[in-house]
């Protein structure tokens, strides 16, 4: 998304006036051109959306793919064939978070009609409704099993859950603005969030003190992302750059620059030696963090890219844009 529409996505912050079309965008990672480091052609290209997609997540068994949108829906994309599966209707406005619990049984969905939606990921039957944040949940994450779903709200809160209940267990308050993302560390007990007052703040998630906070931007950070062994935490700040903090101190320890502007969304690659950014100047980066170069660009969509997020399997990366397509 261009710093705009990506407000639509995190908030009603700016131009909710806007009109766009925003489809389903997948791009997967080839290997890049070993001189020009330039990948601009997707493996496929598939329609779906009515409108822009905000989020995508790959189930962990690698089956399927969800897709979530500003036209109210969920689609999940079959890996295999790259058709859509189902379609699931249930929100009242448009969808902004998805996350998949660890078993791949279940999916969830922040929406900006204020609710969180549990759905059955192999019938797409709706479990569940959670109820409590007082705006737009910007973000979803599952523990690492499957128990406790944390979500992130423009009403500057973090709320804890009982993934099965839907019974409130924490809501972290510390923020001082919307809340644009959080991400649980891999231990299943600690959180972490960030948004629009540029910080990042670490949690206990059981006790809900704050353990660590400092300031990762000087203007919005739009989304966190632990790596699979916890050590690193990674930002997506408006300043262009892509961040490595300590993930337990918050010591910075790596910054990453090539954008032209905003980035919106990071990923680890599941060894961690890799990083996937997703910005606002249309392209996705494959970082090599050991050196901190760029071992890929991915230049094949034509509009803002919105997230990004790799396959359990590492073979594949998944992204969204703004220019109305699905590309694998």
């Amino acid at each position: 998304m261009h710093g705009v529409v990506f407000r639509h996505w995190f908030g009603r912050l700016l131009a909710v006036s806007l009109s766009f079309c925003l489809a389903c965008t997948l791009s997967f990672a080839a290997q890049p051109d070993n001189d020009k480091k330039t990948q601009e052609k997707p493996l496929l290209i598939l329609a779906g959306h009515g409108d822009g997609i905000f989020s995508v997540a790959f189930s962990p068994d690698g089956s399927s793919l969800a897709s979530a949108s500003r036209d109210r829906t969920i689609k999940l994309w079959d890996m295999a064939t790259g058709q859509v599966i189902r379609t699931l209707k249930g929100h009242d406005n448009q969808v902004l978070r998805l996350a998949f619990s660890p078993d791949s049984k279940r999916l969830a969905s922040g929406s900006a009609d204020n609710t969180i939606k549990i759905w059955d990921a192999k019938t797409g039957k709706e479990l569940a409704t959670f109820k409590g944040h007082k705006n737009w949940v910007t973000g979803v994450a599952f523990n690492t099993d499957g128990s406790q779903l944390a979500s992130a709200s423009a009403d500057k809160t973090v709320k804890v859950w009982d993934a099965e209940t839907g019974r409130e267990i924490q809501t972290l308050a510390g923020h001082t603005a919307e809340v644009w993302s959080v991400a649980f560390h891999p231990d299943g007990r600690h959180l972490a969030s960030t948004g629009k007052d540029g910080t990042v703040r670490l949690w206990d998630a059981a006790t809900g003190e704050t353990t660590a906070s400092w300031r990762a931007d000087p203007h919005e950070v739009y989304t966190v992302a632990f790596s699979a062994d916890g050590r690193s935490l990674a930002s997506a700040n408006k300043d262009g750059t892509a961040k490595i903090w300590d993930g337990r101190s918050g010591q910075l320890l790596q910054t990453l620059r090539g954008h032209a502007t905003e980035l919106y969304t990071v990923a680890f690659s599941p060894d961690g030696k890799k990083l996937a950014s997703a910005s606002a100047d249309q392209t996705v980066r494959i970082w090599d963090l050991a050196s901190g170069e760029t071992l890929a660009l991915l230049k094949g969509h034509t509009n803002v890219v919105y997230p990004v997020a790799f396959s359990l399997d590492g073979k594949y990366l998944a992204s969204a844009s703004q220019d109305r397509t699905v590309k694998i």
